[in-house]
């Protein structure tokens, strides 16, 4: 009985991860297509860097795009940075089913 309940929760456990994995490919398709947007950054959880691309985004418009170089630059970085930052997500994702 015991075991029933150990491998039901795992079976749940790892349902629920697969379920909630973030996806390099997704997010190199928004960093590419949204990147300007922070959609990219936004996907993998990070609120305070989506919302800094966006405001930069914006800014850009008002300054006459100076803005849009750091957001450029920031972006091309991003590129390198993104299997980094979805495979942190993914791990911190697996220790909140693992424990539960």
């Amino acid at each position: 009985m015991v075991d029933e309940r150990a491998v039901l929760a795992s079976a749940r456990a790892q349902m629920m991860y697969d379920a909630n994995k973030k996806s390099q490919g997704v997010a190199y398709l928004l960093c590419i297509f949204l990147g300007g947007f922070g959609a990219h950054r936004f996907y993998l959880g990070s609120k305070l860097g989506g919302g800094l691309q966006l405001g930069l985004w914006v800014l850009g418009w008002i300054t006459l795009f100076v803005a849009w170089i750091p957001l450029g630059i920031w972006i091309f970085v991003d590129l390198f940075l993104i299997p980094g930052i979805a495979r942190q997500k993914n791990m911190e994702l697996a220790d909140t089913f693992a424990f539960d």
